[in-house]
């Protein structure tokens, strides 16, 4: 009925210390989340993430890949124990995910929500950078991008629960055409074309190029339009979440606040069988095909003999959405709900009218736009080899080096979440859902907390001395209201106010 829905995001940093050929990028991402932890009075050098619950080769189609054929990549539940850990007091998990610092956001419940959380994950890294720029082997940089430009590329990934009674063939008809049409709105921004840059030129996303199949369980190889990972980390019973991995790194308020927004609101129409039926003859090759077009007008070829572009497909989806919220009504946070159709409407009129004049509002545009300045300032074309220097540039997270910062400070962004959100976001959890009961634990009880994950709590008790372990299985079970006077004493004072939403072992 609205915009509200448990959602998250989870973002790979890109990791450098320039001129240091010995450390890889594993140790490397292992110093920016110790560093982090350190600052901030953690322990980084014990892992705290409960794996037990954890089932990544688990398949939304009804099956269980065996771990002796699985790739490494996708043995989420087997990460090396030295690998630094945390879980911050936001209710966040900072980790080394494979060759990169991942900041995963706690579980939130609205767009604007996702969005200064997300920011909240890149002052961390900004300040985790600042912790770094002195050290005796070089600074390490730090990178809110997907891909490095010579053929790696890292995810974005996003994370919506949804209910379990819709059938997994529905999911992928729904969202398939939705994911290759959004694009327009939410990609970031590349110079190059190709996994590895090999042409010249420039396209809408980063990530477009790097996808081979329409549905999968791979996050890394052969990456899916549709991933099937079937890990709601909640109620298996009631909950199913969709693993998006298709999105880029978003560092504009308006794009991100519409990549989390219209998204939930197709899953919610979606749910109520409220789409329209639109299928994409040749769903990967429309995806490039819409990430290189940067005339918006690319027809792409539908089974039923009819062409859309991704601005229609997305008018379709905005259309029918509107639709099914006005008719459901009863929408708790209706005025978030507004605001994302209000922002949905005005980026698909600019969109077809003069893409251009949304430099404010989304990501791509604002690249291409500086990127073009340049251009014409230096009379080059798109081979100039320093626009793909400043593409990197674009995404570091420093406040004084990365171009989107110095474009922010000039105020040439709309601005959806302000600085005071994020400073929040940044140490204070989410009050309406467990993330709440997850971080007041770590700064109330600190090494009494001895793992935790999304779905779950394990406590160091003293009388008896043993270990307690409650779980999580609802994700707006735990929150501020709920654990009121919980972190006043001690754990076993904690333990003993669990009431029925939650479960004590």
């Amino acid at each position: 009925m609205t915009v509200q829905r448990i959602m998250g995001i989870e973002t790979e940093y890109g990791v450098l210390r320039p001129g240091d050929q010995r450390t890889t990028p594993m140790v490397l991402s292992g110093l920016v989340v110790r560093a982090y932890a350190n600052d901030v009075g953690l322990n980084a050098a014990q892992s705290r993430w409960d794996y037990s619950d954890e089932s990544p080769l688990r398949d939304q189609r009804g099956y269980d890949i065996a771990r002796e054929v699985a790739h490494e990549s996708q043995l989420t539940d087997e990460i090396d124990p030295s690998f630094a850990n945390v879980v911050l007091k936001n209710g966040a998990r900072l980790y080394v995910d494979h060759a990169h610092p991942e900041y995963s956001s706690p579980e939130v419940t609205t767009p604007r929500d996702a969005v200064a959380y997300d920011r909240a994950g890149e002052v961390i890294m900004r300040l985790t950078a600042a912790l770094l720029a002195d050290d005796e082997d070089g600074p390490t940089q730090l990178y809110k991008n997907n891909t490095d430009g010579q053929g790696a590329s890292y995810g974005t990934h996003e994370n919506y629960l949804l209910r379990r009674d819709v059938p997994w063939a529905r999911v992928v008809a729904g969202m398939t055409p939705f994911f290759v049409a959004r694009q327009v709105v939410t990609g970031s921004g590349r110079v190059g074309i190709g996994t590895e840059s090999e042409r010249a030129g420039f396209q809408l996303t980063q990530r477009a190029d790097f996808f081979e199949a329409e549905v999968g369980l791979e996050t890394t190889l052969k990456r899916p339009i549709i991933n099937t990972r079937d890990e709601p980390h909640a109620d298996h019973r009631k909950y199913r979440r969709l693993h998006v991995i298709v999105g880029d790194a978003n560092h504009a308020d308006v794009a991100n606040l519409l990549k989390m927004g219209m998204t939930s609101l197709v899953l919610g129409a979606l749910e109520d069988e409220a789409l329209p039926r639109i299928v994409l003859a040749r769903p990967v090759t429309s995806m490039r095909a819409v990430s290189h077009d940067l005339t918006l007008a690319e027809p792409l070829d539908l089974v039923d003999g009819r062409a859309m572009s991704a601005l229609d497909i997305l008018e379709a989806y905005r259309d029918a959405t509107h639709t099914w919220w006005r008719r459901r009504g009863d929408d708790p946070v209706e005025e978030q709900t507004r605001e994302v159709f209000e922002h949905w409407g005005r980026v698909l009129d600019g969109l077809r009218r003069d893409p251009m004049s949304l430099a404010a509002d989304l990501d791509w545009v604002a690249k291409k736009s500086v990127m073009e300045a340049f251009m014409t300032r230096h009379d080059v074309g798109w081979d100039d080899p320093r626009l793909r220097a400043l593409d990197i540039q674009w995404s570091d997270v420093r406040a004084d080096k990365g171009l989107f910062h110095t474009f922010e400070r000039a105020g040439r962004f709309t601005r959806v979440v302000s600085d005071e959100d994020v400073a929040r976001a940044v140490v204070e959890p989410p009050r309406d859902t467990r993330a709440w009961l997850r971080g007041k634990s770590i700064e109330a009880f600190g090494s009494d907390v001895a793992s935790a994950s999304w779905d779950g709590m394990v406590y160091r008790t003293t009388q008896p001395s043993s270990y307690t372990r409650i779980r999580l299985p609802e994700p707006l079970a735990g929150s501020a209201e709920q654990t009121r006077g919980w972190f006043d004493a001690d754990v076993a004072h904690l333990i003993a106010q669990v009431g029925p939403d939650l479960v004590v072992e």
